[in-house]
């Protein structure tokens, strides 16, 4: 049994876009497991920091915000049709989504916590998290996934798998594979992940 206390394991949850990366994050939360979103914190310091707006800009050669809040589908539109563009925007996003991440996780009290982030390896994330686990899914069922859920086109969603590390290079990296076909059991895997964590944190202690 773990008692309550400041979380010091951290666990990487990544995955291709539509591979399915909420749904098994949303397992985690009913277990107790705080998660921490990286695509969406990096969505809200897009929209709020004044720094990083004026800076998106000058990187874009665009005024993003003319309605007040971040045209994020004329972001998406440059960054996904230009690798430079995306790298730089990376480049100063990324840091200050990790700032973020240090400062939630000392407010967390449980046995670990989570840092879900599409492109965690990419990003040098995958650096401040002590193991990782990876969700596959067939390209075909993200690209589904996706296209339903977003209302993008089936190339717009294309363009963004071939802008992401591909799932054979994230396997060979990650330390737990969650496979999440529309046919595979995605909550004894995670339960069985749960319980090594929490085995070694045990161990430590």
């Amino acid at each position: 049994m773990i008692t309550e206390r400041k979380s010091e394991f951290k666990l990487g949850i990544t995955g291709g876009i539509g591979s399915g990366k909420t749904s098994v994050c949303k397992v985690f939360d009913v277990l107790g497991i705080p998660v921490f979103s990286a695509d969406r914190e990096a969505r809200e310091i897009m929209e709020k920091e004044g720094v990083i707006r004026s800076k998106l800009n000058s990187i874009t050669g665009k005024d993003l915000y003319i309605s007040g809040s971040l045209n994020r589908i004329e972001l998406a539109a440059i960054i996904f049709n230009d690798s430079a563009i995306l790298e730089k925007v990376n480049s100063l996003v990324h840091p200050a989504v990790l700032d973020h991440f240090r400062k939630w996780t000392m407010d967390q009290i449980a046995p670990y916590v989570i840092m879900e982030a599409a492109i965690l390896f990419e990003s040098g994330a995958s650096e401040v998290v002590d193991r990782v686990a990876t969700v596959i899914a067939p390209v075909e069922q993200r690209m589904e996934r996706v296209i339903r859920r977003n209302k993008l086109s089936r190339e717009q969603v294309e363009r963004r798998i071939k802008n992401q590390m591909d799932d054979e290079t994230r396997i060979e990296l990650s330390d737990y594979i969650i496979y999440n076909s529309e046919n595979d059991m995605i909550i004894p895997v995670i339960l069985k992940i749960h319980d090594d964590i929490l085995t070694f944190i045990n161990t430590q202690t």
